[in-house]
């Protein structure tokens, strides 16, 4: 009688042995991870985004203006010349820094396939859905691919982040966009949801042209290679 409750004894003291050195290799395994493991957030020197800002974490708040291309083959050289220097007349009033960003990305080919859809919805033409339909597997394999890009143009504004300074900021991207939508150059100061992207196509590699972006998505971890790995 007495050898069975000793054996019992003995298991559940075992027992509650093992389930502690586990419960404190689990924990150990978890502050190892937590360790070695830092936000893309704090990766890309991000504190918030809010409204027409990013808030960095060095103390700085930054606006963006994204400058839609044009295509100077349509111009003539004359034309390219007055553009140069009025844009250089223009842009030579401002007198504080900013930055001039021209970023690649893939080409997104969403409304003309949607177009080439709604064409072949509508077409009793067997041959014409046909040649539809192979253009249409032909740019997305070349868009996967990446081998097709397309190039965006953004200029970045920033200043020492103080109390109220928002609105002076606000300001002189209005009025540096402003110079750019005279000479008949689009442009748009980036709101949240643009910052949002813009941040992940320069850092973040695996990032298509998607363009409706959950912005309130979970930033993802990125792994702090140890020494020597």
């Amino acid at each position: 009688m007495i050898f069975p409750i000793i054996i019992l004894t003995l298991t559940l003291i075992g027992g509650g042995i093992a389930f502690f050195l586990m419960k404190r290799d689990s924990k150990k395994k978890e502050e190892e991870i937590n360790k070695n493991l830092e936000t893309a957030q704090e990766f890309m020197n991000v504190q918030d985004i809010k409204g027409n800002f990013l808030y960095s974490e060095d103390g700085y708040i930054f606006a963006y203006i994204k400058i839609n291309p044009i295509s100077t083959d349509l111009l003539s050289r004359r034309e390219k010349e007055s553009l140069s220097k009025t844009l250089t007349v223009e842009l030579s009033t401002e007198q504080k820094t900013f930055r001039f960003l021209a970023v690649s990305r893939p080409v997104d080919i969403t409304p003309l396939i949607q177009e080439y859809s709604n064409i072949i919805l509508n077409t009793d033409n067997l041959k014409q859905k046909e040649i539809l339909r192979h253009e249409m597997l032909v740019m997305s394999n070349y868009a996967m691919s990446g081998e097709v890009v397309e190039r965006q143009f953004y200029i970045r504004l920033y200043e020492k982040f103080e109390e109220g300074i928002e609105r002076d900021l606000l300001k002189r991207i209005n009025e540096l966009a402003s110079k750019f939508e005279g000479r008949n150059i689009g442009c748009e100061i980036l709101k949240e949801q643009g910052i949002i992207r813009l941040c992940n196509l320069i850092n973040n590699p695996a990032y298509s042209h998607i363009e409706d972006t959950d912005f309130e998505a979970a930033i993802p971890f990125i792994a702090r290679l140890e020494e020597g790995a």
